[in-house]
């Protein structure tokens, strides 16, 4: 098989590469990315050949059409985070982006497209009873992330609609984590103001909104998930997580000795708030409200007609990612380059 990879450069985009080298059914790979890695790349970069392509340029769907040719399968995983002040921007790459790869993988006569969704694209649940992919994508409109996996949600139906003969999956993935994707989820989401070694262990304690309980995934298990969509060429949605639930005693006892202060959601929303726009938390409030009112994933689906298991666990995947962090760790990927020494 013949697969590009667009965002084949980042945290999932690493690990898919990672996965596809040396493997039997998939043998020819493109990687398409903004910045592609330079010069004569390492593993598991070495795999792809590569394409630059920014996909809000207004010739991106000229570029991916060419690099789409002769594919059996593309794989949509380019996605923007920051800037979070730059509403325009993110909507761009975000929104309009996959639109345009959709339009190019059309024109180019591709089969199959397999899209990375979200978790964030799920409209809050008021419990914790695990949720299949039938549960409404309506997403969670303070949260800017949300409303562009909501809206991308809406393309993918609006493609399918028109254009029956194109087999669309959808991976719906909780919060993808790897140790080599460390200084880049701490630039993201931690900032400058937070001491990146301390995390490891040695903060004096974590502060932990109440109610808030998370799934977490290994990157590696996510590329396991998006590379059998595609050999099997499957259509329609998939829940992807560890099945365990992390909440603030399980990340206090990573992160901080097991110390824990519990503090209103009110408060800890109130707190984002104010250093979001003080530039000095990378992220809005809108990704406290997500993770607050997001549901448990059933993924039964994924293990059913995927075939697929978790090989480690919420809790596991978090000490890995914690280590990345403390040690700034990364890859020669520009996205996710290290932290400078």
């Amino acid at each position: 098989m013949r697969v590009v990879v667009v965002g084949a450069s980042g945290n999932v985009g690493t690990a898919l590469l990672r996965r596809l080298v040396d493997d039997g059914t998939v043998t020819s790979v493109v990687g398409v990315a903004r910045r592609v890695p330079p010069g004569t790349p390492p593993a598991p970069y070495s795999v792809a050949s590569w394409v630059g392509c920014d996909v809000t340029d207004p010739g991106a769907v000229d570029t991916l059409t060419a690099a789409f040719a002769g594919a059996d399968a593309v794989v949509q995983l380019a996605w923007a985070i920051q800037p979070s002040h730059d509403r325009r921007r993110l909507h761009d790459v975000n929104v309009a982006g996959t639109r345009r790869v959709l339009d190019a993988a059309r024109r180019a006569g591709v089969p199959h497209v397999v899209v990375a969704s979200s978790v964030g694209a799920y409209s809050p649940a008021p419990d914790d009873v695990p949720r299949g992919e039938g549960w409404a994508t309506d997403g969670v409109r303070s949260s800017s992330y949300s409303v562009d996996k909501a809206s991308v949600e809406r393309v993918l139906d609006e493609t399918e609609d028109a254009n029956p003969d194109l087999v669309i999956a959808r991976l719906r993935p909780a919060l993808v984590f790897q140790r080599s994707a460390g200084h880049e989820i701490s630039r993201y989401f931690l900032g400058p103001w937070v001491p990146k070694r301390a995390v490891d262990g040695y903060l004096s304690v974590l502060p932990w909104p109440q109610g808030l309980r998370l799934q977490v995934v290994h990157a590696d298990d996510v590329a396991e998930a998006f590379r059998e969509a595609v050999v099997r060429r499957v259509r329609g949605p998939f829940n992807v997580a560890a099945p365990d639930v992390l909440r603030g005693q399980d990340l206090a006892d990573v992160v901080s000795r097991g110390r824990l202060l519990e503090v209103p959601p009110a408060q800890a929303r109130a707190a984002v708030t104010v250093g979001w726009h003080a530039r000095a938390v990378p992220v809005g409030p809108g990704w406290l409200d997500m993770a607050l009112s997001a549901p448990l994933l059933d993924t039964s689906r994924a293990e059913r007609e995927l075939d697929w298991r978790p090989t480690r666990s919420g809790i596991d995947t978090v000490r890995e990612l914690v280590g990345g962090i403390a040690a700034g760790a990364g890859t020669a990927s520009p996205p996710l380059r290290p932290r400078r020494r």
